[in-house]
């Protein structure tokens, strides 16, 4: 087998669900023809009697002389020999979940998925056949780790459960922290909107109880509520358990009463503080708009400029962060900017777009009197 400039086939396939195909990267080992060619001219010059040909992976003797008493026996990269299995060691690559060598496809090429910000490799396969990703940075579960298993059928990486959020009291600072960050810009919530962290069926059961039709992902990590409803918060952080699983979450019934335009924000529990606070911040811009009397806004301008302000949020609180909370954050900034939706891709392009050109406030201003964006 061997790889070399002309054999590497990239095929790319859309990514349209929130864990769908990653990039297919796929190349041809069939080049014998090639091995043989080079393996002969190796072992012609071994004829001067400088001895056996020696493997550059683990160099130990490979054959004698001539390259018919080796036949099939290595194969070169460069002008290095290697034997079949070095070889094979060295270059033929594999999977980060199964840790097995990746194996090739009905066509014969070596056919892999690999994620686009994490780069994590891995066999198709592992998209079909259950392997669990972090509900968080979505990375796939490795079979040497086992990951925490939420109540409610989402599995977390121990990176992102180590700076978990898993209750509402302990998400109250970060609430703080993020209505202090709207102070700055001037946009201070004066009414007391109740901040409640949720498994994801009372999220789901929450939405459908909400008469305004809004817009939302396959996936939805948090919502700002209008209705009066009874929402069940996740009142207690559970603790990690054997097998890294949940198993004394303890929830309650609040009756949220409606007292103005927005009777609570609502997140997922258990996601690491930066995408807790990212979340939060966008469903509080939402709320901040209701309150102001902003009218009707069409889809892709609410959410366009609600993530544009989550994006600022997130960029503003660095502080003192671990190097995975560094390239997390990186990776949910790559995930708001790479959206491809119409709605929240296109709309974060287009509100970015202009508060860098305009300013915040002008295109807030702008949003109110036209209901889109200034260009």
């Amino acid at each position: 087998m061997k790889f070399q400039k002309g054999i590497n086939n990239w095929r790319y396939e859309d990514n349209t669900a929130p864990y769908g195909n990653y990039p297919s990267t796929s190349w041809d080992p069939r080049s014998e023809i090639d091995d043989i060619d080079r393996a002969i001219a190796i072992s012609l010059a071994e004829e001067d009697g400088r001895g056996n040909i020696v493997c550059a992976g683990c160099n130990y003797e490979i054959g004698h002389g001539r390259f018919l008493s080796c036949m099939g026996a290595f194969s070169v990269s460069g002008n290095y020999p290697y034997h079949k299995a070095c070889y094979k060691e060295h270059y033929h690559p594999k999977c980060d979940v199964c840790k097995h060598f990746i194996p090739t496809n009905a066509a014969g090429l070596i056919e892999y998925r690999a994620h686009p910000f994490w780069a994590q490799k891995y066999c198709p396969s592992h998209e079909h056949d259950g392997t669990p990703r972090c509900c968080s940075c979505e990375r796939m579960e490795p079979r040497e780790t086992s990951y925490a298993a939420l109540n409610d059928g989402r599995k977390l990486c121990l990176e992102c459960l180590d700076s978990s959020v898993m209750d509402t009291s302990e998400c109250q600072p970060l609430y703080y922290d993020i209505q202090a960050f709207y102070e700055s810009l001037n946009m201070r919530v004066e009414q007391k909107i109740p901040l409640l962290l949720v498994e994801r069926q009372a999220l789901n059961e929450a939405m459908d109880g909400e008469r305004n039709g809004h817009y939302h992902m396959p996936e939805t990590r948090g919502l700002c509520l209008s209705e009066e409803q009874t929402i069940s918060t996740v009142l207690r952080r559970p603790r990690i358990g054997m097998g890294n699983r949940v198993p004394d979450m303890r929830t309650e019934p609040y009756k949220l009463t409606r007292r103005c335009e927005v009777t609570a924000i609502l997140v997922l529990y258990g996601l690491p503080r930066l995408l807790t606070g990212s979340i939060l911040a966008h469903e509080m811009m939402h709320a901040w708009l209701r309150l102001q009397g902003y009218r009707t806004l069409s889809q892709d301008v609410e959410e366009g400029i609600c993530n544009n302000t989550s994006s600022a949020t997130s960029s503003s609180r660095q502080g003192k962060r671990s190097p995975f909370d560094k390239k997390l954050a990186e990776f949910f900034k790559h995930q708001i900017e790479s959206d491809m939706s119409p709605v929240y891709g296109n709309g974060f392009r287009a509100g970015n777009q202009a508060v860098l050109k305009y300013g915040l406030p002008s295109t807030l201003e702008h949003i109110r009197l036209t209901g889109s964006f200034p260009f």
